[in-house]
């Protein structure tokens, strides 16, 4: 688990921050919890090491922002949108914002966020049957791609199952409270809302037990390193059921992703921007027109120089899946020159262009372990 914290710092204001493992450790140092400061690790996800190769990479999935604040509180306004910006850069690392503070998401999103952003999921914090009534609606309503529910504090039997039918929530997560002050968290919560997540095809999480836990009516103390592992003890985890068809071009995905140039390629973000406004279906057609002009011929006198190099999500696709020439065909994809492209290979290139666009859409590329791709920001 990865956290980033760009800010620390927040203030109270439901019943699941009472007990706030924040405050308890800033006590112990005299640190004022509630002033919100910046940190030393504002710009984390861009840093660099020796290499030049970023210190965070997609091995390092997901990335939590905020545990020591929340993303959306209102002394943090004046730093969000440059935070937004760093998110927006690192496509390919996936964050996790958990908040409270739902309400505020609306007026706190950045201009480009439209449906959302691929790479962000945003986790929304009900600790009891009130304040899930309050914030669901409010995170159901909202644009995004990627929802979550997380109940920890878990502090009473909370029902979620009218949410969980709108299909929108990707998983929930539940976890009793720490510290000497700790309220008690009872199995049967975590039971009823296992059972309405399985009930929904909904992914769910038993975190924690807490420091104090009801099972069976007994009570158990339970020690901070233990309670971890007490949850995963349970083995009443589950993981939402989906049917994933086989992308016939994952082996030559791999085996390109194995060449650190072909490697090197991503779709910026205004490569992804312009894929969500002209939409899949002139993304193909464009893909078809492209592969014709530069590929489709017996003989170019200049291969290798056919294909632009800019922003564009087919002509990036092209070099990244070595389909940006004639010999490069030949050499990858064993389709030899000297001839027109027949349509059953114009169908493949095309098949396989989109595969990969498809891959950095959603935020799912083929990556190899040793090597992070330089990003560009334009």
């Amino acid at each position: 688990m990865i956290v980033w914290n760009p800010w620390h710092g927040c203030k109270k204001i439901s019943p699941g921050c009472e007990h706030c493992y924040m405050y308890r450790q800033d006590e112990k140092i005299g640190k004022d919890s509630t002033k919100v400061v910046q940190t030393k690790n504002y710009y984390l996800p861009l840093k660099r090491n020796r290499n030049k190769v970023y210190s965070l990479t997609s091995l390092d999935n997901p990335i939590y922002v905020c545990m020591t604040s929340d993303f959306f509180i209102e002394e943090a306004d004046r730093w969000r949108d440059e935070i937004w910006k760093v998110i927006r850069y690192r496509s390919d690392l996936k964050f996790k914002i958990i908040t409270k503070r739902i309400h505020r998401m609306k007026e706190c999103l950045p201009q480009d966020w439209w449906g959302g952003y691929r790479n962000v999921t945003i986790v929304c914090t009900c600790e009891n049957q009130k304040t899930a009534d309050e914030r669901l609606p409010i995170l159901l309503s909202t644009p995004m791609i990627h929802r979550e529910i997380i109940h920890e504090p878990m502090l009473e039997a909370i029902n979620i199952e009218p949410y969980l039918r709108e299909g929108l929530i990707e998983a929930v997560t539940c976890g009793g409270e720490s510290g000497e002050d700790a309220r008690p968290c009872n199995y049967d919560w975590i039971l009823r809302t296992r059972e309405q997540c399985i009930k929904n095809n909904v992914s769910f999480e038993f975190h924690q037990t807490g420091a104090h836990f009801i099972k069976d009516g007994r009570h158990y103390e339970i020690e901070r390193y233990l309670q971890s592992l007490q949850a995963k003890k349970a083995n009443i985890n589950f993981q939402r059921k989906t049917e994933k068809k086989p992308d016939p071009y994952e082996d030559i995905l791999i085996e390109l992703a194995r060449s650190l140039y072909r490697s090197s390629f991503i779709l910026t973000p205004k490569a992804l921007d312009y894929c969500e406004k002209k939409g899949m279906k002139e993304i193909r057609r464009e893909a078809f027109e492209a592969v014709r002009e530069c590929l489709g011929k017996a003989c170019y006198p200049n291969d290798g120089y056919q294909t632009p190099r800019n922003w564009h999500p087919i002509y990036t696709a092209m070099f990244a899946t070595a389909t940006d020439n004639r010999e490069n065909l030949s050499k990858w994809h064993h389709i030899p020159g000297g001839r027109r492209l027949t349509e059953n290979e114009i169908n493949y290139i095309v098949g396989l262009l989109l595969s990969w666009i498809t891959r950095q859409i959603n935020g799912d590329p083929i990556r190899h372990d040793f090597f992070t791709p330089p990003l560009d920001i334009t």
